[in-house]
């Protein structure tokens, strides 16, 4: 989360994850959601993202929001997308974690609220 991020930033990104058609149809286009595959989501929160790298070397957080900030609204973009009908799967909220997952094909969306 990025400092400013409020409750409706949290809304509005479940909503755009639910329903962007990123998965292919019979002919291979992109045009099924995650609600249209009946697919899950697996939530963990990465400040890393915020990462600054614009003034050299070493990366700047200093855009993320601060973990009591961020939490709470780490726990409402979770709570929205499971009240839209995604299994939701949670991280361990700023904890170092080793994710392993299949990547099925080269594709990499920032959605940004």
């Amino acid at each position: 989360m990025a400092s400013g991020d409020a409750d409706s930033d949290a809304d509005r990104l479940a909503a755009k994850v639910a329903g962007l058609r990123v998965f292919p149809d019979d002919d291979g286009k992109f045009d099924r959601s995650l609600l249209d595959v009946g697919g899950g989501a697996l939530v963990v929160s990465q400040f890393t993202l915020i990462a600054d790298t614009s003034k050299g070397n070493r990366p700047s957080f200093v855009d993320a929001a601060p973990p009591e900030q961020a939490k709470p609204i780490y726990e409402r973009f979770c709570a929205s997308l499971g009240g839209l009908g995604v299994d939701v799967e949670r991280g361990s909220f700023g904890a170092l974690m080793e994710v392993e997952l299949v990547n099925d094909g080269p594709v990499t969306i920032v959605l940004d609220t």
